[in-house]
């Protein structure tokens, strides 16, 4: 909404200020958190290629390390072009966050101990995945993030082929470089997209 006059330029409501500045506060906090949670797959990568003092793991991390901060820094850049669109928030949009958010972690725990007791802990890269991705369909809506659907379908599709690769009997290893570094790599996308386009 603006209000204008025949004599002044059209200005921004107040409604319509705190509309962008909770735009880009939520977007900000998404570049944050997708591309600091694609650190945490590449290092889980990063430890299926060899020991920490290794040149493969080192050059991993080193890179994940500079892709994260290079994301965040066009995150906060000053000066950035606002976003071309203002969310629009479901009502009760940050319980329904905490809600999704909560049973996923459940659901990772979850993951974590039916592998464990099932004796069969390569599962859990390809099982802890499919939660992640699955969890961006409901924040699609909720942060009206439409690319999250793409992001969630992606994280599902990285999680199928750890499935498949464990279902084959590669090693556990291989299992969770795959699927590390596939999740890092669609959560750094994510967050690219929203710091460069919103």
């Amino acid at each position: 909404m603006t209000s204008t006059s025949a004599a002044t330029p059209a200005t921004p409501s107040e409604k319509d200020a705190e509309c962008l500045a909770l735009t880009r506060v939520l977007r900000r906090r998404g570049v944050v958190v997708l591309s600091v949670f694609a650190l945490l797959w590449a290092a889980a990568a990063a430890s299926g290629t060899g020991s920490a003092t290794d040149v493969v793991p080192l050059c991993i991390e080193v890179a994940a390390l500079l892709l994260t901060a290079a994301a965040i820094h066009l995150g906060y850049r000053k000066g950035a072009t606002p976003s071309p669109r203002t969310v629009n928030l479901p009502a009760h949009w940050a319980r329904g966050v905490g809600i999704v958010n909560t049973v996923e972690l459940l659901a990772v725990f979850a993951v974590i101990a039916a592998s464990s007791a099932a004796g069969r802990p390569e599962v859990v890269p390809a099982g802890i995945a499919l939660v992640v991705g699955l969890h961006f369909f409901p924040l699609a809506r909720l942060y009206d993030q439409w690319q999250y659907r793409w992001t969630a379908s992606l994280l599902t599709a990285v999680a199928v082929t750890g499935f498949v690769l464990v279902a084959a009997g590669l090693a556990s290893e291989t299992v969770r470089v795959v699927v590390g570094l596939g999740s890092a790599l669609v959560l750094w996308a994510s967050s690219y997209h929203l710091a460069l386009r919103g």
